[in-house]
């Protein structure tokens, strides 16, 4: 990995990776799938590639602060259909990332965003949202083969480009989850993924001791996003919570094709 340039920044560039890394810690208590912004603004001031090796831990630290504020909401039975899919996408991922340079990945990962916010909106149109607040036809076939197929898609896009956020998002809104229940889910569910990711990162020469001293700076900064985005997301209703939700998967994937 190139990693000069990441003695060489200037202070505006600094300035855009530390905001970055506040809107993960706000992304990771709030609302999930806006650190697609994070994700295009370390591509835009790092090298592509590099820059999802240096995001990773900065992640990482995001989703740590994000199961201490809500593990009780946590979906167990949900994590456990998702992570054999998953980790078939991380594989896959991993192989992608050998021959694939940065305009495929982008491209990819933004197409593959937009048509999951397509089908999700196009879903809750269809069906109104299960009130009760629980995962909907969990148990059944069709159910089993859309956690299926969201869990390799979310490997699959978290393992190229850290943008898993909003594939997963949009499976537990689709599933009918409330807002803490999405929020306890999706937190243990990238702790572990992100973490599961280290070794693959390493061994693409994604990380290496001198991007995580730079993490080891900006994850100061994650800390006060999550402590903001705590303290916003008791003042946001369910509605707005989704519409936000969407919203942000929508501006990531056509951040994605248009950078």
């Amino acid at each position: 990995m190139d990693t000069m340039t990441l003695w060489h920044l200037t202070g505006w560039q600094f300035a855009a990776l530390a905001f970055a890394a506040l809107l993960v810690g706000f992304s990771k208590t709030a609302v999930s799938g806006a650190n697609t912004v994070s994700l295009a603004i370390f591509a835009a001031v790092l090298p592509a590639r590099a820059s999802t090796g240096i995001l990773l831990p900065v992640l990482i630290a995001g989703d740590v602060l994000a199961v201490l504020t809500y593990r009780r909401h946590a979906h167990w039975p949900t994590l456990w259909r998702l992570f054999p899919a998953v980790a078939v996408g991380v594989v896959v991922g991993t192989l992608f990332l050998v021959w694939a340079d940065d305009a495929i990945v982008r491209t990819s990962i933004g197409v593959i965003l937009l048509f999951m916010a397509g089908v999700t909106v196009w879903r809750r149109r269809r069906d109104a949202a299960d009130a009760a607040g629980r995962p909907d036809g969990s148990a059944s076939r069709a159910g089993r083969v859309k956690a299926r197929s969201y869990g390799v898609l979310g490997g699959f896009t978290t393992m190229v480009a850290n943008a898993g956020g909003p594939v997963m998002s949009m499976y537990l809104l689709s599933a009918g989850f409330r807002k803490l229940g999405f929020l306890g889910t999706s937190a243990f569910f990238f702790l572990i993924v992100n973490v599961s990711k280290l070794p693959f990162s390493a061994g693409l020469g994604l990380i290496d001791g001198r991007s995580l001293l730079l993490d080891a700076v900006l994850v100061v900064f994650v800390v006060p996003g999550a402590l903001l985005g705590k303290w916003a997301v008791t003042r946001i209703n369910q509605r707005l919570f989704e519409r936000l939700v969407i919203a942000a998967t929508i501006v990531g994937g056509l951040q994605l094709l248009l950078a």
